[in-house]
Order: C-alpha cells, then structure tokens, then sequence
C-alpha cells in the first residue's frame, strides 16, 4: 500500500508513524506547506520506525489542483489539517481516484464531502470523514453496540474526553489536537436524538457528574461534532443519541464565561484602528496557555441501553422490566516511551487504521463510508488492540 497524509502535526505525524510501522504499507507521503517541519518529521518517524518508508513533501492543502496531483498513485490519503481544508481535499481525492479519509471536526463540511458520494462512488472512490476519537473510534463502536443488541436502543451515549494526567488550577486542561477543532465543539449546536427524532442543542449545556474509576468526579456536557451520522444512521431506532465532552469541572466553567463573554465570537470588533474576531484572539491565547507537554489521558466509555419492549420478550426482573446495557470503556495514556500522548493514539491510530482498510478493500464501501455503518467493528478492534489500545466491553 502507497499512502498519503497530509498535515505533519501532532494527530498527522502519528498517523504516519502507525502506517510506516505496518509491515503491509510500503510507503508513506507525509505532506505539509512547511517542508523545513515536515523533513524534520519525516526523518523523526524514519528513525524510530527504523525504516526509510516516510518521505517528506510540500503540499499547500488549499490548492485542490496540486492536492489531487499529489494524490495519483497513492491508494488512500489522510487529511490532518484543519477541517475548513477537508471539502476541497475530498474533491481532489475523487479527482485522483484516490480513496480519502479525514478527522473531521465540523457537521457542516462533512455533509458537504458526503454530498460528493455518487460522484466519489462512480470513481470507484470510498469517503470516510470523521475518522478519529470522536466521532470515528466512537461511531464504530456505538454502531456495534446497536447491533449487539439487535438493532434498536433506547439510548445510545457516548462520553469522551482528553485531559491532562495531573490538571493544575486555573484552568485544569492542556491542549490535545487542533485548537480550531476545539473551539468549533464549543461554538456549533451539538445534533442529537430525542425521542427517536433529530434535533439540535447548544453545546456546553445539560452537565451532568461523570464518574470512572481512578478519576475524581468529571463533567459531561454536550459539544458539537461528536456524534456524526449516528443520528441520521439511528433515527427511528435508537430513542436518545448523544455525545459528550469530559472535563474537569474548573473547566467547564472558565468554558461556559468565556462563551457568555462572547469570546467564542467569529464576528469582527474595531480595536482601534484594526479589526479582530474573538474567536481568533482566543485561539492564539488558548494555543499559548493550554500548551503542555505533561502526560495526558483520553477517557471513552459508551452506552447503549436496550429498548424496554426488547427486554420484555425476556420477561420481568425483579418485578419490573430491565433492559441490558452494553458498553465499550477505555482508559489510555501516554506512551513515555514512544512520547505519544494518549489523544494521539486513540485519534491518529484509528485513522490510520480506517485508512489501511480503505486501500486493502476491508472496507469495500464506495462513495460516502459512515464509520457505524460501513467499518467492521470487530477488524478495527482488533487492530486497535494490537496497537497496545485497550478496550473493554460488557453486557450488564
């Protein structure tokens, strides 16, 4: 397998990391607009990997035509730029017959990219936005938990967070991945179901106490993009479908004053004599203050709770009818030895695992691929546990 990543950041160069350590890829193009980091990162990757698979090119994500070049004679390709980039990279990817993954981050440019699936699956070309921790891991696994329990829930929750190992005051955070990624969970309407029907919710709302072994009491609250096509996928069959965000409950307050402040804000303000959006005077600050270096964790856990009339079939317990709970948790951390963070690993290793899929044809899918549909769970699992990613599932 030739592959293609364009992006040499934190979730891009673990990505090709995985992929030139897998015996069945035979070379990585690891793409960038700075060539001086994107060397540098190649020839990182090279040396612990002990190979000369990964090489380094320039690439301006921007520029659709020079994408699309690059991407002839590569079997797949993983965006890890900015989402805003992602629609003109899947439009070059279909161009060059070339089949495209991403990690999404925005529920508007991946409607927008599996718009492009009839023109993608004529190409013979498979799509797979929203490839990462969540959504991505998580869609994978929330699908199957459906079908675990037959294909209807009455609820189907997901709680995800990447937080720091040691959080100190005041805020209680460090950065994990893309500081436009985090902002836009926090300013977007989080799509959910209700009910069995699709609707839509402020984020940084409804909280609630989350509680893991090991950890002191967290806070859940919604954020947008999470739950992907799960509920278009799940509408009518699953009653309740949402995604949440774990932080330490600091946090989640500096969060919500912050919003109210209108610091979130992407409409211009006169300072003077210059004009700025808060949201980028934010992003600037954020990326200066929650940069760390500290070891990190990434917390899973997702719920799905079987229908009540599906629980009566077998019959009362304990007087009342219970319906069965499956669950996927995991509790990863970082690798010291490979200086990994854990959100890299449960973020860039499923990508690049969705990726190998798409140009080994295990995922044989063409046009727009839906993780919890088209991506079998049980494949992913096991790649993912051979990465040294530990997921436990029960049936309670």
């Amino acid at each position: 397998m030739k592959l293609l990543v364009i992006g040499s950041g934190m979730m891009g160069s673990a990505a090709a990391f995985d992929m030139a350590r897998t015996p069945q890829v035979d070379s990585v193009t690891l793409a960038d607009n700075d060539f001086n980091r994107v060397r540098e990162v190649a020839a990182r990757i090279n040396r612990i990997a002990g190979d000369k698979k990964v090489r380094a090119v320039r690439l301006d994500a921007s520029d659709e035509k020079s994408a699309a070049k690059l991407m002839r004679g590569h079997d797949a390709a993983l965006s890890a730029v900015p989402y805003f980039l992602n629609l003109g990279l899947a439009r070059a990817a279909v161009e060059a017959r070339c089949h495209f993954a991403d990690l999404g981050g925005n529920n508007t440019v991946v409607r927008q990219e599996l718009a492009l699936s009839k023109a993608a699956e004529k190409q013979g070309v498979a799509l797979a936005p929203d490839c990462g921790l969540s959504p991505g891991m998580c869609s994978i696994l929330g699908g199957e938990l459906v079908r675990r329990l037959g294909g209807r829930a009455d609820a189907l929750r997901l709680y995800v967070g990447g937080l720091p190992e040691q959080p100190t005051p005041p805020f209680h955070y460090q950065l994990v991945f893309s500081v436009e990624g985090l902002i836009n969970e926090y300013v977007e309407p989080a799509r959910i179901l209700r009910k069995g029907k699709l609707t839509t919710i402020d984020p940084l709302t409804e909280p609630e106490d989350f509680h893991i072994a090991g950890f002191s009491p967290l806070v859940a609250f919604h954020t947008s993009g999470g739950t992907s096509t799960l509920p278009e996928t799940f509408e009518g069959r699953v009653g309740e479908c949402f995604e949440k965000t774990l932080r330490y409950p600091g946090h989640y307050d500096l969060l919500c004053e912050l919003k109210e402040l209108g610091l979130f804000s992407s409409e211009r303000i006169k300072i003077g004599k210059a004009e700025i959006a808060p949201r980028a005077m934010m992003s600037k600050i954020f990326e200066g203050k929650f940069a760390s270096k500290g070891p990190d964790v990434c917390i899973m856990r997702i719920e799905a709770h079987e229908s009540v009339s599906r629980a009566g079939v077998r019959g009362l317990l304990g007087g009342r009818l219970k319906g069965r709970v499956a669950s996927f948790t995991m509790v990863d951390h970082y690798d010291p030895k490979a200086d990994m963070s854990a959100m890299m690993r449960t973020t860039a290793f499923p990508a690049s695992i969705v990726v190998q899929m798409l140009a080994s044809g295990a995922i044989s899918k063409r046009g727009g691929v839906l993780q919890e549909r088209d991506v079998s769970a049980d494949l992913f699992l096991e790649e993912v546990e051979k990465r040294g990613i530990k997921i436990d599932y029960a049936m309670e």
